[in-house]
């Protein structure tokens, strides 16, 4: 079963890039997971995303056991963060720009970890893990909503 939750943890092998695995697992779900997924309800899409924490949860923490703590590998935590980031959001009139802010607002506030962010780390196994994407994501979304609806006309 360990093999099955490092393979999810690892975004199915994307972990394993050789340069900022989780900038480039971000990049990968920016550029081909919420354009495919983005024309589903907010409704689905919200419920897949809910549905696919426990999961990183479960993965991310018994990755921990074969990886190590946090390891650079385990990536399924952006994919849920890049997710929340996107949740309900049109993307307006310009899309690849709204994808490009997504990715990269999400990039700067899962490497800062503003708001106290970096706290929910502390939490044991896959929830120290995963939590503090999902918060990123969640402040994602927010400056992301303000962020397009300046853009669109």
């Amino acid at each position: 079963m360990r093999k099955v939750a490092i393979a999810i943890a690892t975004g199915f092998g994307i972990g394993f890039a050789p340069v900022a695995p989780a900038t480039v697992a971000s990049f990968a779900v920016a550029l081909l997971l919420i354009p495919a997924v983005g024309h589903v309800s907010p409704l689905v899409w919200g419920l897949a995303t809910l549905a696919l924490v426990p999961v990183a949860v479960w993965s991310a923490g018994e990755a921990e056991h074969g990886l190590g703590t946090d390891a650079k590998p385990i990536v399924i935590d952006e994919v849920v963060g890049m997710l929340v980031g996107g949740w309900g959001v049109a993307m307006g009139s310009r899309p690849l720009v709204s994808l490009a802010l997504l990715f990269v607002l999400f990039r700067v506030f899962d490497i800062w970890k503003p708001l106290g962010i970096h706290r929910s780390q502390r939490l044991p196994g896959g929830w120290g893990v995963v939590i503090d994407d999902v918060l990123a994501g969640v402040l994602t979304n927010v400056v992301l909503r303000v962020a397009v609806g300046w853009l669109s006309p």
